[in-house]
Formats: structure tokens, sequence, C-alpha cells
């Protein structure tokens, strides 16, 4: 049992939201396109829709966790079929070394090599814009652990380029506080489960990270409070407030909601999944719940995060 118990550690410090021991091909009808940036060839998975929206279509750039990839974001996080439903068009870009430089420094890989991802993800929307039609009105970010942490600090320095921002078990950096600042008001979701085992609720540092081969990192995260206090005053919310999700079914977590309705159309939210771990609301859940903590499925986090985003 010890032995399984430590292979299974491994695995998720390798790989925290892929899926061990399982294949991450991705639909062949979505090509994995390449994006120079920097000096350097960048990755990224297109989901069209088979019936678009009329007009030009938005877009949701989905950001994976450290360790993942772009495919296997298009194949565990359900917006796939999000944008099938709903018209919209998925974007899956892809970290340098599996990692996303999220003002961690090296707590990432990518940070630790400097690697500029608020440059790369302007140059995509950029790319988006053009080669796709996109809306540039209608253009969202989410991400899962370090991709939510990444969509944290994207709303901090793109906030002109996108439309609101859905970070799932991910939130701000400590040193990216200080000089967080709006070009426009910007609604936020965020997501976090109470029981998170990567990604403390209460903030401090990332007990797995790829910039320390798998061990704890040393720059802390803001709790989920403090967190959500931030993007509250950025764009003068009133206090949340609270109510609990109806149940779906018994699987040992429940789900609060704190809303603040703002100014402008404005909304900042967050769903916490009380007994949730370091996980994708909704979703099939491969890695051991002894390493990342419970799935809830008392929400489907892409169908949560689209109506969310379709309202701003």
């Amino acid at each position: 049992m010890l032995k399984t118990l430590a292979g299974a550690v491994v695995c998720a410090a390798l790989v925290l939201t892929a899926a061990c021991g399982h294949s991450s091909a991705k639909s062949p009808d979505d090509p994995y396109l390449t994006l120079d940036h920097a000096g350097a060839q960048r990755h990224y998975l297109v989901h069209r829709p088979a019936a678009p929206a009329q007009g030009r279509p938005a877009a949701v750039l989905v950001f994976h966790g450290g360790g993942g990839s772009a495919a296997q974001m298009a194949e565990t996080s359900g917006f796939n079929r999000s944008a099938d439903a709903n018209g919209f068009i998925a974007v899956y870009p892809e970290g340098i070394d599996r990692s996303w430089n999220d003002g961690r420094g090296a707590d990432t890989r990518a940070g630790a090599a400097g690697v500029d991802d608020v440059g790369f993800v302007a140059a995509l929307i950029d790319h988006l814009i053009a080669a796709y039609d996109v809306d540039p009105a209608r253009i969202y970010a989410t991400g899962m652990s370090n991709g939510g942490m990444l969509t944290q600090y994207l709303g901090c320095r793109l906030s002109g380029r996108l439309a609101a921002i859905a970070p799932v078990a991910g939130s701000l950096a400590v040193a990216n506080e200080p000089d967080c600042t709006l070009a426009q008001p910007l609604p936020v979701l965020q997501i976090h489960g109470t029981a998170d085992r990567i990604v403390p609720y209460e903030g401090g540092v990332v007990r797995v990270t790829s910039g320390n081969r798998g061990g704890a990192g040393t720059q802390p995260v803001l709790s989920v409070a403090a967190t959500q206090q931030l993007w509250r005053a950025k764009n003068n919310c009133p206090p949340p407030v609270s109510s609990q999700l109806p149940a779906r079914t018994d699987d040992g977590t429940s789900v609060t909601m704190d809303a603040s309705r703002c100014p402008g159309n404005v909304d900042v939210v967050l769903y916490t999944i009380t007994n949730g771990g370091h996980t994708w609301p909704g979703s099939e859940g491969r890695l051991p719940e002894v390493v990342v903590g419970p799935v809830s499925h008392q929400i489907d986090a892409a169908e949560t995060i689209w109506n969310f985003f379709a309202v701003h």
C-alpha cells in the first residue's frame, strides 16, 4: 500500500492535472497549431463548434495545470462539449515545459526560465481575432491550478483584453498583488475546494511545484478570501451575498456561492466547494483522492463557467 501511495504522489507531483497512465490524444478534428512568440514556437489547440453561433464568435482560453497539456485539458475540462452546445471557440494554449509563468518566479519551470506567458497570451488573442474573426469584446480566460493562477495573473495584466476570468483551484500569487491594476472592470468567477491539498484554500505556499521538482514552493499565494477581496476592491463591489446551492448528488461535498453584484454589469463570484479537493468539478478525477482530495459533482465547472461568461 505504501508503495502504491508513493507512486501516486510521484505521479501527481509530475502531472498535477494530467491523467497518469491515460492517453491524452487530441481529437483529429482539433488542429494543434503553432505561434511564434519571443523567439520560441508556442503551441495551442483550437476546437471550433460544429454549429457556430451567428455573428463573430466568442473564444474561451482554457489553461492546463502544471504538468498538463493542451490535449489533456481539452479532454478533461468539458469545454469542447460546452463549445459545441453554445457556439463559441475553445482554445487550449500549452505552456513551456508543461508549466506557466504565473508570477511565482522559480516555483514553476516557466517562471524560472523567465517565459513571457502574458505576452504570449496577448499575441494569441491578436491571432485569434485575425485568423478566426473572434469578437474582441468576448474573449475569456479560465484555467486549473497553475493555469488558474495564470488566469488570475492575466486578469491583472490583460484586463483590457479579457471580458471575464474564471480561475479554478488557483489563487493570486502574493507577489502579484501590489501591482495588480485593471484597465477596465473585470468580472471574476473563482472555484476552489476547502480540501485542496495542493493550493491551500487559506493561502500559503503551493505544495507541489514544477520548479522544485514536485516539492513545495517558496512563493505564497493569497487565501481565497483575500483574492476575492482584491477583485471586489478593484471592481468597487459591495459585500457578497451568500447562498447554498442545492445538492445534485451525495458525494460528500457541497457548494456555497458568494456573489457580489458590482457596478457596470460586473460580478465577482466565489464557488466554495466544501470538502472539494484540487480537482476540476464535474470531471472524472483521474488522480488519486489521497493525493488531490475529492472531486465534487455538485456542479459542472465548464457549464458553470460558460454560464458566467455568457452574461458578461
